[in-house]
């Protein structure tokens, strides 16, 4: 599915609420939306902000044409339809970078327009800064775990067509390698990796039985001895045996997908050296996760393929956030429902660092005076300018500074902020709010 205009990725009650709103002036008042996750996702101690890229792409695509119309007019009135046709976003909208962290109560975006037109933006803002946060949050505590060892990712197969080429956009900022999903590399510039499959092997399969030696040599004719051989669909000692006979010992690599890969990895790098092919690497595969990963750290395992566990809930929870209305006029507003609590008010936010660069904790604060610093700390301000007057300013980060970035911000947690093991966020919150 090919979406040009995105007005319609959004709930129909959005709409229905700027139809009632501009029948009065609540629809032109000043507001200011937030962006924010009460809580992390069970066991996280951090959070990776992703997506906000993506949000400014669709933002700009954010139209209603004659089709979008025609659909959305057999619930409308008229003129709510006529005010949808001029729909531009001209606001202001601050956020976090992508490739920052984030704790409980990060003001991650900040959305300052008309109700009317901020209204409208929940559905589409929070569908990508979800998606994409919770994949890049799953994806830095996976490359913590593989250390300083490649990760490629492969979850293109495990999740919706669309999802799988956000995934990989996101997954890279967190740290991957490459990615198995070739629209990715086309629309972002993702470096692509892949060889074959086990269908490969066994379509050489002839009256005899199976040839695994004629299909290591057919890839290594079309890829160069540099490929990667998947060694383990048949009997995995033979396959390696095979691949070195094939290729020699200056074969790129060989990869398993079954079984319990840390026996085999130490098996598999032992025959390996016995046959003279000793810068051969071992890719594993199948079903990994950050604690997979983690116990693997003593195999001589060189790369990670990681699929399923990144791109779907069970390795990637929903990131939690929501979008708020929090001041109106200047007048703070805040919901006050039994554990679903707002605090009032736009909020700027500060991180405390020690001389080391340690992180120390969040401060929330509202109004333009910055808090001071306590002694030995630094404070950094969190967010920057993304648009003004409904359009991107210039210079914002690409993929590569988020990429860079959370490369240096991970450095800068608390030691236990990197462990794996359920407990509190690494950095408190800490709220200067009067």
């Amino acid at each position: 599915m090919t979406i040009d205009n995105t007005a319609l990725l959004t709930d129909q009650y959005e709409l229905t609420m700027v139809s009632a709103a501009l029948r009065h002036p609540i629809a032109q008042r000043r507001c200011v939306f937030e962006v924010f996750a009460r809580r992390l996702p069970d066991g996280r101690r951090y959070g990776v902000v992703a997506g906000t890229g993506r949000v400014l792409d669709e933002l700009a695509r954010f139209r209603f044409g004659d089709d979008e119309l025609a659909l959305v007019g057999r619930f409308l009135d008229d003129d709510t339809v006529a005010w949808l046709r001029d729909y531009r976003f001209a606001g202001d909208i601050d956020g976090y970078r992508e490739g920052e962290l984030y704790f409980p109560g990060s003001p991650i975006l900040t959305v300052r327009t008309s109700f009317a037109e901020g209204v409208l933006l929940e559905t589409l803002i929070l569908s990508i800064l979800n998606h994409d946060s919770a994949i890049a949050s799953a994806t830095a505590r996976m490359v913590s775990a593989a250390a300083s060892r490649p990760i490629i990712e492969m979850g293109s197969r495990r999740t919706h067509e669309r999802a799988a080429v956000a995934s990989a956009r996101a997954a890279y900022l967190a740290g991957v390698s490459a990615t198995s999903n070739l629209e990715a590399a086309r629309t972002y510039g993702v470096p692509s990796a892949g060889t074959a499959a086990h269908a490969f092997t066994l379509g050489f399969t002839g009256p005899d039985g199976p040839d695994e030696k004629a299909a290591f040599a057919a890839q290594i004719e079309a890829l160069g001895v540099g490929t990667t051989l998947l060694v383990d669909t048949y009997d995995i000692t033979r396959g390696v045996r095979n691949a070195i006979e094939v290729a020699g010992p200056q074969l790129g690599g060989v990869r398993i997908d079954s079984g319990d890969l840390g026996v085999l990895a130490r098996q598999v790098r032992e025959q390996l050296d016995d046959l003279g092919a000793h810068n051969t690497k071992i890719v594993v595969s199948g079903d990994l996760d950050e604690y997979a990963i983690a116990s693997l750290r003593a195999e001589p395992v060189d790369i990670y393929g990681v699929g399923t566990s990144l791109v779907t809930g069970s390795g990637a929870p929903t990131a939690g956030m929501i979008y708020k209305l929090v001041e109106v006029d200047g007048i703070p507003v805040a919901k006050r429902a039994s554990h679903k609590e707002s605090r009032g008010g736009a909020k700027s936010a500060v991180r405390a660092a020690r001389p080391s660069g340690t992180i120390v904790e969040e401060i929330l604060y509202r109004g333009i005076d910055q808090p001071p610093a306590a002694d030995g700390l630094t404070l950094r301000p969190m967010q920057i300018p993304l648009i003004r007057g409904g359009d991107p300013v210039d210079d914002l980060p690409t993929l590569a500074d988020g990429r860079a970035h959370l490369a240096a911000a991970l450095v800068s947690l608390p030691w236990e902020g990197l462990g794996l093991s359920h407990g509190d966020p690494a950095v408190p919150t800490r709220y200067l709010l009067g």
